[in-house]
């Protein structure tokens, strides 16, 4: 299993660690608010543990489970703590009214990220995908992710741990097509479907 460290205190931290502490994975919880923290890993149980913000996080892989107007700032804060870390970036970087993205054409809110963090960290996109709420329900679910060849296998076995099925779409720049599945979703949810508790999925024949 995987030692996986979290970054951020919300929903989706909270949905992702839930699976995690049930997969069997080590889990530490990292936020701003100490006290938030320390209620979350004494509810996951597991063994669930916290760190300091700011300081070495103690997993191999670090979710960056923060807004994505905060996660560049978050990275450069960390600085060289998150040396030789595969960091998974989750943010959505949908505009306010989900219509589009806020970051610039032919580039990611993930290779912002992958700027701003040591060159021996390797950022994978994955997870923004799925609303959630719908991750938080425990059904098997298909994850979407892309980013580095050596940090992709890592971030597969620990996606599966969760109950989920991974499914490589390339390197971290096909992170702004993920991203842009967002305002599709979003759209999706408010129209189509007529709920969010939805989500994508795909056929494999055979």
């Amino acid at each position: 299993m995987s030692s996986i460290s979290f970054i951020g205190l919300g929903g989706m931290a909270r949905a992702i660690a839930t699976r995690a502490v049930a997969g069997g994975n080590s889990v530490e919880l990292v936020g701003r608010d100490a006290a938030k923290a320390k209620d979350l890993a004494d509810e996951l149980g597991g063994g669930a543990t916290v760190g300091t913000f700011g300081t070495v996080p103690d997993g191999d892989i670090v979710v960056l489970a923060v807004p994505y107007t905060s996660a560049v700032s978050v990275v450069a804060r960390y600085g060289d703590a998150l040396a030789g870390k595969v960091i998974i970036d989750i943010s959505n970087t949908f505009n306010a009214d989900a219509s589009g993205l806020v970051t610039p054409d032919g580039t990611s809110g993930a290779q912002e990220i992958a700027k701003a963090a040591p060159a021996s960290a390797h950022v994978v996109k994955a997870f923004n995908t799925v609303f959630g709420h719908v991750l938080a329900q425990g059904r098997p679910l298909d994850v979407f992710f892309a980013g580095d060849a050596r940090a992709k296998a890592s971030v597969s076995t620990f996606i599966e741990s969760l109950g989920l099925r991974p499914l490589d779409v390339g390197g971290l720049e096909m992170a702004r097509w993920l991203e842009g599945v967002g305002p599709l979703l979003m759209g999706l949810a408010r129209n189509g479907a007529g709920s969010f508790d939805v989500a994508l999925s795909v056929d494999l024949p055979g």
